[in-house]
């Protein structure tokens, strides 16, 4: 038993030691009493998936607490394993202290400690715990090659936290409903999970409608009696009930407004985070080799000028708006699916992509490493002025592991629809139309649809009657060649119109120590200040709170000077000089709406557009009658 000790003069300093020493001893003998009360039952229940749901083993320093028949210790986890044919590889630590013992018996054995702090009051653990806990047991089961070890999963008493990890593993690895995986915890650690909080986040979470026979166990017997402190408190345990964690953890708020700068999705492990950068990276087929930042791979336009215009004439061209939304590319696994931002940053959202349903597979399969690139919006109804925030997706560069971006445009976007889109929309009316309908997409954290684009031909009605009726905004044309691969970063041959006075760029803006504005670019990886630029900001903004941010500014032709739009707070990078350059090429040229209409007027006619215009009429014509039988 440490004690303290403290050099006082007098003669007190025995005294001060005593009473240090009985602090301490009571400090002890309160968590020991409190631990022990839910004790009662040492033998191990059957194992889930590899892994062994546990109370927390106490080290040594307790066993002076402790009767030898009621002493638990990882000596004691790791020989009662063995009786059982099981061999220890992973220890998955889930309470909030590290007090309760030392690491060094598994290190001797060569197990795996891993520590996740956990909170057991007031709240279920957060979501990016979950992201790692999940990605720990994945990741060492997947390294098994030749003999079997298992995982030890414990928080203090082994059913809160420890079933509400467990279960997030179950639903995130295999076809299961929240029912099931519950189920399956509890028969394995009875009672399994007895905090109505942890068991209502858990529907929540995966969006599946807790049914009525669902009922929460009720709290252990050992639970209801805790002891009592000196104060006749009950001790402070940091698994015990506190503030209501379905509260905390409500992911459907329903009188919050919606911008763009929203940060959606949670964080998930750096290791995980490298594997999945590499996934995209070796699907776009781009060099993963070296020691430079790996950046964000997906397409991007270039601004529309006089000279590619040009390239109307000679390739076959889509059009689509232009929507003011945020990028994002999106993967999808079986673990769930991840946003990626501009800064090639993964948050993972928890939504629903089940497979086209074939004769081969099951019906429940669902996407494995499919990569999509769109935009994410937010759609304001008009009546309602309710906001909804939608997922558009444009394109698509690998489905189930296997890389489409050579196959041309058409063929991907039309696989987007069938294979990605249409299975959602058949399980979606499916499920409501069922009589206990378990999973409500309409709680998902927005929606998803396929981009639509149009002939060449449909621009002018694109502009004078689709834009103007949008509910999100929109700032141009963007202009895709049906034919081509998808080309990672920038692709000269994909242009981007915008009304004149949206063509913007984004800069990096700073203040100085003499309150001198300066904007800057990048250019082959350095800060290229841009002398002689100015900024004018809003009239109630104070540019000193903008000072190091990355600002989207249009050009005024006016006032010659740089008027700021907005923060982009979904980069932490200012434009290439390179793309500036083509951007003020793109203002100089002053392609505007009629000059641009009046070009393809000419466009649709030449043979190349006019013939293929012809026939795409024609088929989609006769698919919309075909719909309507």
């Amino acid at each position: 038993m440490k004690t303290w000790k403290t050099d006082l003069h007098m003669g007190l300093g025995n005294q001060c030691t005593i009473i240090f020493f009985h602090l301490n001893t009571i400090n002890l003998m309160t968590t020991v009493n409190f631990l022990l009360a839910g004790w009662t039952v040492l033998h191990f229940k059957p194992e889930i998936n590899c892994m062994v749901p546990s109370k927390v083993p106490l080290g040594e320093a307790y066993n002076d607490c402790i009767p030898p028949g009621k002493r638990y210790s990882f000596k004691q986890v790791i020989h009662q394993q063995r009786v059982l044919g099981r061999k220890l590889g992973l220890v998955i630590d889930l309470t909030n202290t590290t007090r309760y013992y030392s690491t060094t018996d598994l290190k001797k054995e060569g197990i795996k400690h891993v520590k996740i702090y956990c909170k057991g009051r007031d709240a279920v653990p957060e979501n990016a715990a979950v992201n790692t806990f999940v990605y720990e047991v994945m990741q060492f089961l997947l390294r098994q090659k030749h003999s079997k070890k298992y995982i030890v999963v414990h928080c203090t008493h082994g059913h809160n936290r420890t079933g509400y990890m467990i279960v997030h593993y179950l639903m995130r690895s295999q076809p299961m409903s929240v029912t099931q995986a519950i189920k399956c915890f509890a028969e394995a650690r009875p009672p399994g999970i007895y905090k109505p909080d942890y068991i209502d986040a858990l529907y929540s979470f995966y969006h599946e409608r807790k049914p009525e026979m669902v009922v929460c166990p009720p709290t252990p017997e050992w639970k209801r009696s805790s002891e009592f402190d000196l104060n006749g408190e009950a001790v402070p345990d940091d698994d015990d009930d506190g503030v209501s964690a379905k509260n905390l953890h409500d992911n459907h708020e329903m009188d919050v407004v919606m911008t763009n700068n929203d940060i959606l999705g949670d964080e998930i492990p750096n290791d995980q985070l490298d594997a999945l950068r590499q996934f995209c990276y070796q699907t776009l087929k781009l060099n993963v080799s070296g020691r430079g930042k790996l950046i964000f791979p997906g397409s991007h336009p270039v601004s529309l000028s006089r000279d590619n215009l040009l390239l109307l004439r000679t390739r076959y061209y889509y059009a689509t708006w232009k929507a003011d939304g945020t990028r994002y590319m999106m993967l999808i696994t079986v673990d769930g699916c991840f946003l990626i931002d501009r800064d090639f940053k993964f948050r993972r959202v928890q939504m629903r992509f089940p497979c086209r349903y074939t004769n081969e597979g099951p019906a429940d399969k669902t996407h494995h490493f499919t990569l999509l690139d769109g935009e994410m919006i937010i759609d304001t109804l008009p009546d309602s002025q309710k906001q909804e925030r939608r997922y558009l997706i444009y394109d698509m560069m690998a489905i189930n592991q296997v890389s489409v971006t050579e196959r041309p445009f058409h063929e991907r976007w039309k696989m987007l629809e069938k294979e990605v889109i249409e299975p959602r929309n058949y399980e979606r009316h499916n499920i409501y139309q069922s009589r206990n309908p378990y999973y409500r997409y309409d709680l998902e954290p927005f929606r998803v649809r396929r981009k639509d684009f149009w002939l060449l031909s449909t621009v002018t009605k694109l502009l004078k009657e689709f834009i103007p009726k949008l509910s999100h905004d929109a700032d141009g044309l963007i202009f895709q060649g049906w034919d081509d691969p998808y080309v990672p970063r920038t692709h000269e041959g994909l242009l981007k119109w915008k009304y004149p006075e949206m063509n913007s760029v984004d800069f990096r803006f700073e203040v100085d120590d003499d309150d001198r504005q300066l904007l800057s670019l990048n250019e082959r990886g350095t800060k290229k200040l841009m002398e002689g630029h100015r900024v004018a900001f809003k009239d109630d903004v104070d540019p000193s709170s903008y000072s190091g941010k990355i600002i989207e500014c249009s050009w005024s032709s006016e006032e010659h000077v740089w008027v700021c739009m907005r923060v982009r707070t979904d980069k932490s990078t200012p434009n290439e000089f390179n793309t500036y350059m083509k951007v003020m090429r793109s203002i100089k040229d002053n392609i505007t709406e009629d000059v641009l209409l009046n070009d393809i007027y000419e466009i649709i006619r030449l043979p190349m557009y006019a013939d293929r215009i012809r026939i795409e009429s024609k088929a989609q014509q006769h698919a919309s009658a075909s719909r309507r039988r």
